[in-house]
């Protein structure tokens, strides 16, 4: 009986997946650096006489820490600079139009129609985006405070300037560490799985590995757009990265194989990353001559990591080539019309829900829809409960602050815990931020409004209207929200593998040879992580597409485990093993094609002809499963 109940009473898968916080180590440098920023200011200003201004000063920090990331110190500059550049902008066109209603509301759903459509020109453009609308909303909210536009707009920009040097500030002497970082984990990884006893931490370590090496190139091809050949730093951190791509073929090879790798070979690993962190020359690998195949290319692969060859230097993009391809994704990308389109629609409807709702500065139901509905931020869905969630707790700690008339040292005590939650919550969980972004924001926001719990509860009701409007109008109602997505990315994942068999098993004798094959394996792994993501973001809708991505795992596991299978061989033939005949390889090939036709077409996979041959046999295997994984879901 005890067991039924507690069936019946269980939380939807959902929600438990939308409540769990991501397991990331608490990112204290963060912390530190955002209570900084955006307490400073109202210290001094408390100090002085001048909390509001101080306050405001703050407001004009909080850019770079809501925009602040992980990566190289070139990268952050960009990133952050331009986040603090259109957050500015926006806020100057909030402060020249919130004094006219209609003026205010024509330039916010403009604003809205702008950010969605910059952007498609990647992350940071994305950030900007966000922080354009985000502060334009808050310059609206700024006309009735008694304080000068002019001067309001110069605390803000003292404030903009102050995020970017507290943010920036230890580039003088940490320079490369994030790159160094990034590289050495890499190697830390690959000793992690090398030295994993049992088949699920193995395969727990394997993903780790992946996410270690896109991170790891994501970062240094970002830092190295931005600088010149003659960085020699760079690179050879890049070399370094680029020669880890044996070791880790041959250590997915042996983890495929349910094989442990000596000791000695995962000490060289850690030593190897301890070296990169220290700066010191690399240890000489091991100079074991092994017997076994596996073993052979694993050490092999050790002997390339100190390889210091030159590489040909990336050619950077002319900014105007980027501007052009930006402008041709926007034009012929349908999907980012149709999210314009969403975005600037439900902003829209915030501004006139604002002018119907009887409280002062009612700019939180717009702001709420900026940052729920913002394009490339994951689930509507799961966003908007987050959202209303982490704002119920937040306006209860805001209202118990104003409320109880918290002030003088200790209301800058509470920013700067507030700042710290802030950027701890950027990476735990997005109701962890909110809960603490909207405290701080009312704090930093509503000063004058100590004592009127009317004003601040009022923020409660504005935010669950912001979550309603997205909820109706940007999921319920909006044509395709529901649609089921991770089959049609699980499709395309399996075409990527498809291709890295296809190279992967042909004859490579030339440089450029083996270079291909080593980039349709970097695709195929991406896009698996890639699929996993999607998973992610996805699984906490309570609709069909959540229901399908439930459904549609085992076979993204399957899929995975056909990609290692086909590294496995990939390294054999590698150390000196036949090449698979090719009829043998077009079998497999077909049948990937076909695991992701049915999937596209959700049906049963067809019954395909595979190959009998010994050397080929964990690939079969593997590819079976995946078929058999596929008939699941609909069964």
């Amino acid at each position: 009986m005890d067991a039924v109940t507690r069936t019946d009473f269980a939380a939807p898968h959902w929600l438990v997946q939308l409540l769990r916080s991501t397991p990331e180590p608490m990112p204290w440098n963060r912390v530190v650096r955002a209570a900084l920023a955006l307490a400073g200011p109202p210290a001094i200003g408390f100090a002085l006489g001048e909390l509001a201004l101080g306050a405001l000063v703050s407001t004009g920090a909080l850019p770079t820490v809501l925009a602040d990331s992980a990566g190289s110190y070139r990268y952050r500059a960009v990133r952050l600079g331009g986040a603090a550049l259109a957050a500015t902008l926006g806020f100057g066109t909030g402060l020249l139009t919130g004094w006219a209603p209609v003026l205010s509301i024509l330039a916010v759903v403009g604003v809205a129609a702008v950010s969605a459509l910059i952007s498609t020109a990647g992350s940071n453009a994305s950030v900007a985006g966000l922080q354009l609308l985000v502060f334009a909303v808050l310059g609206t909210g700024q006309h009735a405070m008694n304080i000068d536009p002019g001067v309001a707009m110069l605390c803000f920009l003292g404030g903009a300037a102050w995020g970017l040097v507290v943010a920036l500030a230890a580039w003088a002497v940490r320079a490369t560490s994030p790159e160094r970082g990034a590289v050495a984990q890499v190697y830390i990884e690959l000793a992690a799985m090398l030295s994993a006893s049992d088949e699920e931490t193995r395969r727990a370590a394997r993903h780790q590995l992946t996410t270690a090496l896109n991170t790891a190139y994501d970062r240094l091809l970002e830092a190295r757009s931005w600088l010149s050949g003659r960085d020699a730093t760079y690179r050879g951190l890049l070399n370094l990265l680029a020669a880890s791509t044996p070791a880790v073929e041959a250590g997915v090879a042996m983890v495929n194989a349910r094989r442990h790798a000596p000791a000695e070979v995962v000490d060289h690993l850690v030593a190897v990353a301890t070296s990169v962190l220290a700066r010191a020359p690399l240890p000489p690998a091991p100079a074991a001559e092994p017997a076994d195949q596996a073993l052979v290319a694993l050490y092999a692969g050790l002997a390339r990591i100190d390889d210091g060859a030159e590489r040909k230097r990336r050619a950077r993009v002319p900014v105007r080539t980027q501007l052009r391809e930006w402008a041709d994704s926007v034009l012929s990308g349908p999907l980012t019309w149709l999210a314009t389109l969403r975005l600037t629609l439900c902003v829209a409807l915030a501004e006139v829900a604002a002018l119907l709702v009887p409280v002062e500065r009612s700019y939180w139901i717009t702001l709420t829809v900026g940052i729920v509905l913002k394009p490339d931020f994951g689930s509507v869905f799961g966003r908007a409960v987050l959202r209303g969630l982490g704002t119920v707790v937040g306006v209860g700690i805001g209202a118990a602050v104003l409320g109880l008339g918290v002030h003088g040292w200790a209301l800058v005590l509470l920013i700067a815990l507030f700042a710290g939650g802030v950027a701890a919550g950027k990476v735990r969980n997005y109701g962890i931020l909110s809960a603490f972004v909207t405290p701080l924001i009312i704090l930093q926001m509503d000063l004058a409004a100590r004592g009127d719990w009317a004003l601040v509860l009022a923020r409660l009701v504005d935010t669950l209207i912001g979550c309603a409007i997205v909820l109706v109008f940007g999921y319920l109602l909006w044509p395709g929200s529901r649609r089921p997505q991770v089959g049609g990315k699980l499709a395309e994942v399996a075409d990527a593998v498809g291709r890295y068999l296809e190279h992967g098993l042909r004859a490579a004798g030339s440089a450029e040879q083996r270079a291909e094959r080593s980039r349709y394996r970097r695709r195929a792994y991406r896009g698996l992580t890639d699929l996993r993501t999607a998973f992610q973001q996805v699984v906490v809708e309570p609709s069909p597409a959540g229901r399908q991505a439930t459904a549609w795992w085992p076979a993204i596991v399957g899929l995975e485990r056909v990609t290692d299978a086909v590294t496995e061989v990939v390294v054999t033939v590698e150390q000196g093993a036949p090449v698979p005949d090719p009829a043998d390889v077009g079998l497999l090939t077909a049948a990937l094609a076909e695991f992701a036709a049915a999937v596209r077409e959700q049906r049963e996979p067809a019954d395909l002809p595979l190959p009998s041959t010994q050397q080929l046999s964990g690939v079969v295997e593997q590819v079976t499963a995946a078929f058999a994984a596929v008939r699941g879901p609909r069964g």
